[in-house]
């Protein structure tokens, strides 16, 4: 373990998921955080992380020197391709929302911010880039001090939705077409014998519904003409190990639509404190198709949740059109990157770039135009964290 400090702030650095496991656990309860940052799910992600040597574990704890009050936890790692290391958070394309857990001695002016940032740099190991992408700039309503360091705004965002204490207040504000829609579809499913809607709890049924989502999924993503990453070893293992906690201590959610013994659609999600994260989502479509199983599914899911006290429903990263119809909003997340040797420069250059493209509309489509890609278009998009 690597301590350093400054006049503030005391670092610590570990390099065992398993030695910081307990102190992490313990800010989570008393600090702010998404539930990206359970300990259930890094203790699926590091797991899943083990075969890979090119990841190493930096579980970092920055607390206030003079009281020692703890200020914020970082679950990142160090990745090595070629020559090159990154430090970023636990991610690598699984993680929809990357946070610190904010404690109380969290900075909340940008003066604090960059003190905290200095210690925490001269604290890590030796890199070429720090990347902290996909950063809400608010956690559990308190300012991410990492939206104070000239973060940019990160292209992707998340989706979330309020319904308010009164269900059928919400489902009245849906747009009609919407609205008739899903009742119809609902209608459509329920006639079929053996129906149901079904919160999936038992462990071994959480692995059958697993299994169908995993070839579920690629089937509709080779429709779509887009590249499918979510079967590879690491990330495979990562959601059999999420959904193979007890129920009883993992912040998962797992809900179905089953007719007999079919799996005709699944939704896993996260939900802690009062926020509901949808993560995955498929269903067999096929003869189902009429039924819009995918829809169905999100609907009867909300509707449950919100009969045990869920008002804030949030669709994760990606826009898709089908999230839209439910009404959410746009969330905004920031990337931090910075270079640190020579190596990490080119990446920064090319972030700060993409911002000011996106902020000068005729400077980009000349880039795409140079580029051969008039329409915007780029290569298949990998289906991963952006798209669940």
């Amino acid at each position: 373990m690597k301590v350093g400090r400054s006049s503030q702030y005391t670092v610590q650095v570990s390099t065992s998921w398993e030695a910081a496991r307990a102190e992490w656990v313990a800010a989570y309860a008393a600090g702010f955080a998404t539930p990206f940052q359970h300990g259930a799910v890094l203790d699926a992600w590091f797991a899943a992380m083990r075969s890979r040597p090119e990841i190493e574990p930096l579980v970092v704890t920055v607390r206030d020197r003079a009281s020692h009050t703890h200020a914020l936890s970082l679950a990142l790692v160090r990745t090595t391709t070629g020559t090159r290391r990154t430090i970023g958070f636990a991610d690598l394309g699984l993680i929809d929302y990357n946070a610190p857990i904010l404690g109380p001695a969290a900075p909340q002016d940008a003066e604090g911010a960059e003190r905290l940032w200095r210690t925490l740099r001269r604290a890590l190991p030796r890199a070429d880039l720090i990347e902290f992408t996909k950063m809400p700039t608010e956690i559990a309503g308190r300012t991410n001090p990492f939206a104070r360091l000239g973060a940019l705004p990160c292209a992707l965002n998340g989706n979330l939705v309020r319904t308010g204490d009164d269900w059928p207040t919400y489902h009245a504000s849906l747009k009609r077409p919407v609205r008739k829609e899903l009742q119809r579809s609902w209608r459509v499913f329920e006639r079929h014998p053996g129906a149901a809607f079904t919160p999936v709890v038992e462990p071994t049924e959480r692995r059958r519904v697993l299994a169908a989502i995993e070839e579920q999924q690629p089937l509709r993503m080779q429709s779509t003409g887009k590249r499918y990453s979510l079967d590879a070893p690491s990330a495979a293992a990562f959601y059999r190990n999420l959904v193979a906690g007890r129920p009883e201590e993992s912040p998962v959610v797992f809900t179905a639509l089953t007719c007999g013994d079919e799996v005709v659609a699944g939704l896993l999600a996260l939900h802690d404190r009062g926020e509901y994260i949808m993560v995955r989502i498929s269903n067999a479509e096929g003869a189902w198709a009429n039924a819009s199983p995918g829809r169905v599914i999100i609907d009867k899911s909300m509707e449950w949740l919100h009969g045990r006290g869920h008002r804030h429903f949030d669709f994760s990263i990606g826009n898709y059109d089908y999230k839209r119809r439910f009404g959410v909003e746009p969330v905004a997340l920031i990337d931090l990157v910075q270079p640190i040797g020579l190596r990490g420069f080119s990446t920064s250059a090319r972030a700060h770039a993409r911002h000011w493209l996106s902020q000068h509309p005729p400077a980009h489509a000349f880039v795409r135009r140079l580029l051969g890609r008039p329409d915007g278009s780029t290569a298949p998009k990998t289906v991963g964290s952006e798209a669940r």
